[in-house]
């Protein structure tokens, strides 16, 4: 599909709306809500049992969503949110007084509390600090310890945009012996992911942003051999390798990631995001970072040219995402006026927040950043 075939499929865009908060929450397309709707018929009238359309979905989103980030789907589990994911991770490995894991100073809480959460058992947090909005590799090397167990990063930072260097740390990781952990809810669909090439062992993401489904679904990818090291603390009857059999209580658990899925999963949320990622694959995974970026990069010179300086200003595509974020001396009331004009961000941090998707355009960027002059 072509972009413009793609812009059709999305309903908010005939209202006249200007909508560049994917970083926040995306909008359903139209397929995906004739979907629900075709779920929810199911449900309601026929034949209301419809447990084979939620197995049939979640195959193929695993499927789809491995394809996306290079992972075996087996590899996949699903769970209700980014920071359930995290503490799957957190909890599950055996800690020793006076481990370290590596973090750094722009984090969004999820990947921070779940690891803080620790310091009962004596671990300890390393901050790292970041520069201009940007948290640098060599910076990260210095923070290592013979102590450090773990880093963690934001493949994408949600406040500055900054696109981190996975394969450069996946790599440090393994030079370590460190777990590498990823959270890419800001990432997986705006930039590439390749969990492979990356070599990360652990990864979360979430589906109501960039992949533009439900909230209450997200999703954890984990290595066999992470998988192997970690003492699963929450099971459910889902959790073992022939669930039906329900009367065994004497079961092994299941090979794959499908073992943290411990009970009754978000089906409608599933049934969303798997048409969603139909959707992604019709245009084509190979081209929605570069649609992404190109957006970024116009939004970025548009926004200098004003006078107005990005949180990450750089003319380097690789560490630039999908978030570009500028400050004003009124932000709030910026962000407000913009509200009223039908061009949707975010106010963090007093920094607004644009986060365009592949199926924006330049001329969409244009009448923002036209609004912006007159507006300032």
């Amino acid at each position: 599909m072509t972009k413009n075939e793609v812009r059709q499929l999305f309903p908010h865009l005939q209202t006249g709306k200007i909508y560049f908060n994917h970083a926040s929450i995306g909008p359903l397309a139209s397929p995906i809500v004739q979907k629900l709707n075709d779920y929810l018929f199911e449900r309601s009238v026929s034949p209301i049992k419809n447990f084979n359309t939620f197995v049939r979905a979640s195959i193929g989103a695993k499927e789809l969503l491995g394809k996306l980030i290079n992972a075996n789907p087996k590899r996949i589990a699903w769970v209700d949110n980014v920071s359930n994911g995290l503490n799957v991770l957190a909890q599950g490995l055996e800690w020793k007084s006076g481990d370290r894991i590596i973090l750094n100073d722009l984090e969004f809480p999820s990947n921070v509390y779940p690891f803080q959460n620790l310091k009962s058992y004596g671990v300890e947090i390393d901050f790292v600090k970041s520069r201009d909005g940007k948290i640098l590799l060599e910076d990260l090397e210095k923070a290592i310890t013979p102590k450090t167990k773990m880093l963690s990063i934001s493949a994408v930072q949600f406040l500055s945009g900054f696109r981190a260097e996975l394969k450069s740390i996946g790599e440090l990781c393994r030079k370590y012996n460190i777990i590498f952990a990823v959270d890419a809810i800001q990432a997986v669909s705006a930039v590439d992911i390749d969990v492979e090439e990356m070599k990360i062992d652990f990864l979360a993401g979430g589906s109501q942003k960039w992949l533009m489904a439900l909230q209450g679904l997200s999703y954890i990818y984990l290595t066999e051999e992470l998988q192997n090291r970690i003492n699963q603390k929450h099971l459910g009857w889902l959790s073992v390798k022939n669930p039906f059999d329900m009367l065994n209580y004497e079961q092994d658990l299941n090979d794959n990631a499908d073992r943290f899925q411990n009970g009754t999963m978000n089906a409608i949320g599933i049934t969303a995001l798997y048409e969603s990622l139909k959707l992604f694959n019709s245009f084509g995974f190979e081209n929605l970072e570069k649609s992404v970026i190109e957006n970024s990069v116009y939004l970025i010179d548009k926004l200098n040219e004003l006078g107005i300086t990005p949180f990450v200003n750089s003319d380097d595509k690789s560490i630039l995402s999908g978030i570009v974020s500028f400050k004003t001396e009124n932000s709030q009331q910026l962000f407000e006026e913009l509200n009223d004009q039908n061009i949707l961000g975010e106010l963090r941090e007093g920094y607004i927040r644009f986060s365009p998707h592949y199926y924006n355009t330049k001329e969409e960027i244009d009448i923002a950043v036209r609004t912006l002059k007159i507006l300032l």
